[in-house]
């Protein structure tokens, strides 16, 4: 049907379908269907522009004529793509009973793929009235429209080629880094390109990545999102962008399009071309995700979208109260069949539709909590529905899975604990890392005990007292678990080994947010200092600690800009820091140069290595081989093997690891010129935590006949290697074989061991 102008006519023409949820061209129209499982009724809200309305909009209310197991449906004829729309429920309003309907605010649909405007944080947003600054049971008469993002209908584009680099876990290696930080200074990048996806895709990150040797970047939250309540009142944002607005629409100001004026639907292509270029460049895309809980807050925070459609449904209630394992006021329920389908359907969409190779689940615990809590647990289950979900799905298969195994509720540690595929954050490495190098460091000069050395070479090995075990009680590879010292929520690499406390005034939190432990150690001075001692120490021990992550068995992740020695000057917050303390300066002093030279040099190394990046453990007493030596051996300063007392001396400040090639598999092994199987180099790794210099006996045969050195954190700046298997470092001459050998203070020395 037509109107007297001839355009076809906007009209309710039928049910439409249940599923799948959302809005989307169909026909001659659209279809709509929406869960509001306790609403009596839901309008679709058709909007046009008019500037003559106090909310800058035209709104045309229909009301959805079908409902389904709580989805309300229907096809709407004479709407196409590019409408603009937002959807209003009636129901109960009865908060005590978590029921909280209000029609006078306007929704977005949770599965809009494109959004278009901002939240304008106020008292129109909430959906009751504000009384002496607290929330009150009294439902708000005030229209939110004007005052909230709208969705914008798009066709979903076709899937992605699988051009797909589908990097093994064995050779992966993530840097974390966020769509503005990383380019909105980055030279080679235009102006108008930086601190967006078309950025991230320019030649110029693309081949800072491949110079490095990182296989993937996992992507700080780009889902659609909005600043808290108390960060808008000072006009912050929130940088990070764990405050997710929409699980669907990628975040329209990361958009050069968009922010060129295109319409908004262009972000779409952009982000979509971004990962066309990460593709080809052999680097996968994951994305951090948030799917434990929204931007919506608690009781008293803005009413956007799932609370008014189905509060009792979206979140975890307690009567009228929110039950929170996230700290941020809300928790989605995921113990409800529709918060899982939500979160699979998002997910399938960013994998098939946008491209992404995987994802990182933050506080993924909140993900599988059941709705009770009767065995003491916390409600935790590793065969929650979530998890069957995710494991048995043919669109995730392949893809790339990773857990922040805590959260803040009752029994939120569980690092080592998700199911296969899962791969987790491993806080235990960080931790036992940062304690021998730079905690340890302390207490040693101030005449304390430190860590030893038992907890830190089971990190060194990949951790198999947290991912080790019977297959059927949750037992991993090594590969299982990704090691890392530094991340987003933290101090970065260079102001571990600067600041012994945090300084997050910038913050307008006067201190009090971020982690107080740390385990860093500022090496006698706290913050910059021209003094060349301090300056020299702290850079020793930088390299020192991206060494140790080179070797370590486990997937390797960075925090982007740790390659450049960036600083944050000492916050280790900057959530709400959209400037020039989280964006990476890219005006490099030389030895920020060597610093990404040696970066390189290490990753390459730990790539053309197998030795480094097995996928099995060693076994918590390897047995010997025919030649009387083991996959791993372990050393002390005088070339003896470890015996088990030595293990529990907390004053032991060094650790020599021997890793033997002959123990890789031979699917794993680096090929020659003729497609045969090369032996796989073995190395002697020397970590010396100590103040002073000191000698170590090398290990004698049958270990190996001498050793050839290939890289010392003394060094400023690496030797390349001539070629592929030739030794990394320096020429055969300077091999050293069953001699002490001198290591400076605070070092890691990698060996080649020439073998029989």
């Amino acid at each position: 049907m037509v109107d007297d102008a001839g355009a076809p006519q906007v009209r309710v023409s039928g049910p439409g379908r249940p599923y799948p949820l959302g809005c989307r061209p169909v026909g001659d129209g659209v279809d709509v269907a929406v869960l509001a499982a306790h609403a009596e009724r839901v309008e679709l809200c058709l909007l046009s522009p008019d500037p003559t309305s106090p909310t800058g909009w035209a709104e045309q209310r229909l009301t959805l004529p079908a409902v389904t197991d709580g989805v309300h449906h229907g096809h709407v004829s004479g709407v196409g793509a590019g409408q603009r729309y937002v959807l209003r429920a009636h129901g109960p309003w009865d908060p005590a009973r978590g029921q909280r309907h209000n029609p006078d605010k306007v929704l977005l649909d949770p599965y809009a793929r494109v959004l278009e405007g901002a939240v304008v944080m106020g008292p129109a947003v909430k959906d009751h009235v504000v009384v002496d600054d607290r929330p009150s049971e009294q439902r708000s008469r005030l229209d939110s429209l004007g005052h909230t993002p709208v969705g914008v209908v798009v066709a979903d584009p076709a899937p992605l080629a699988d051009d797909r680099p589908h990097h093994p876990w064995s050779r992966t290696v993530v840097l974390e880094t966020h769509v503005r930080g990383l380019t909105m200074r980055m030279p080679g990048v235009p102006p108008e390109l930086r601190g967006t996806y078309a950025g991230l895709a320019h030649p110029t990150v693309l081949a800072h990545l491949q110079r490095l040797g990182v296989t993937a970047v996992e992507l700080l939250p780009v889902h659609a999102s909005t600043a808290e309540e108390h960060l808008a009142a000072r006009g912050a944002v929130n940088y990070w962008g764990y405050n997710t607005l929409s699980y669907f629409a990628p975040e329209p100001r990361y958009s050069a399009a968009v922010r060129r004026g295109e319409d908004a639907s262009a972000v779409l292509t952009e982000f979509r071309d971004m990962v066309r270029a990460m593709h080809a460049a052999g680097v996968e895309v994951l994305l951090d995700v948030v799917y434990n809980h929204t931007c919506e807050g608690g009781v008293g925070g803005p009413t956007l979208s799932w609370r008014g459609l189905d509060n009792a449904t979206y979140y975890r209630t307690d009567g009228g109260a929110y039950r929170d394992v996230t700290g941020t006021g809300n928790s989605l329920d995921s113990s409800q069949p529709e918060v899982v389908r939500l979160t699979m359907d998002s997910l399938r969409w960013w994998v098939q539709q946008m491209g992404v190779d995987g994802f990182r689940f933050d506080l993924a615990p909140a993900l599988a909590r059941r709705a009770d809590d009767t065995d003491g647990t916390g409600g935790w289950d590793p065969d929650h529905p979530f998890f069957v979900a995710a494991r048995t799905d043919p669109v995730l298969a392949g893809t790339k899975l990773v857990a922040e195994p805590w959260d803040i509720g009752a029994y939120g540690w569980r690092t080592g604990q998700f199911p296969v595929p899962f791969a987790d954050w491993n806080d235990r490495y960080r931790d036992s890392v940062r304690d021998f190098w730079l905690a340890g460091s302390r207490a040693e000069l101030e005449g304390r005990p430190g860590p030893g050395v038992r907890d830190l070479a089971t990190r060194l090995v990949g951790s198999e007292d947290l991912f080790g075990g019977p297959r059927r009680t949750g037992a991993r590879s090594p590969l299982a678990g990704v090691n890392f010292i530094a991340a987003h929520d933290g101090f970065t690499l260079a102001d571990l080994v600067t600041y012994d406390h945090k300084h997050n005034e910038a913050n307008g939190e006067d201190n009090r947010d971020g982690h107080g432990h740390n385990l860093s150690w500022n090496h006698g001075h706290e913050g910059p200092t021209d003094d060349p001692v301090v300056t020299e120490s702290r850079r020793r021990t930088l390299r020192a600690l991206l060494g140790t992550l080179a070797v370590s068995t486990g997937v390797p992740m960075l925090l982007a800009g740790d390659e450049l020695g960036r600083t944050q000057r000492g916050n280790n917050n900057g959530y709400c820091l959209d400037d020039a303390t989280t964006w990476h300066d890219w005006q490099l002093a030389p030895w920020q140069r060597d610093l990404t030279d040696t970066t390189a040099f290490l990753l390459r190394l730990r790539a053309q290595n197998p030795v480094l990046r097995q996928d099995r453990f060693f076994g918590p007493r390897p047995e010997r081989r025919e030649d009387g030596t083991r996959d791993v051996g372990w050393f002390d300063g005088d070339g003896d093997e470890l015996a088990e007392d030595d293990w529990s001396d907390p004053w032991r400040r060094t650790l020599l690891m021997f890793l033997n090639g002959d123990g890789v598999a031979v699917a794993d092994r680096v090929t020659g010129p003729d497609g045969a199987p090369l032996r796989p180099a073995s190395f002697l790794v020397v970590l010396h935590g100590g103040a002073h210099r000191r000698e170590v006996q090398l290990p004698e045969p049958p270990w190996a006949e001498r050793f050839r050195p290939v890289w010392s954190s003394e060094q400023a700046r690496p030797v390349w290697p001539a070629g592929p298997g030739g030794g990394f470092g320096v020429p055969p001459r300077d091999e050293l074989g069953g001699t002490r050998v001198a290591v400076p203070p605070r070092s890691l020395t990698v060996l080649r061991a020439i073998r029989p």
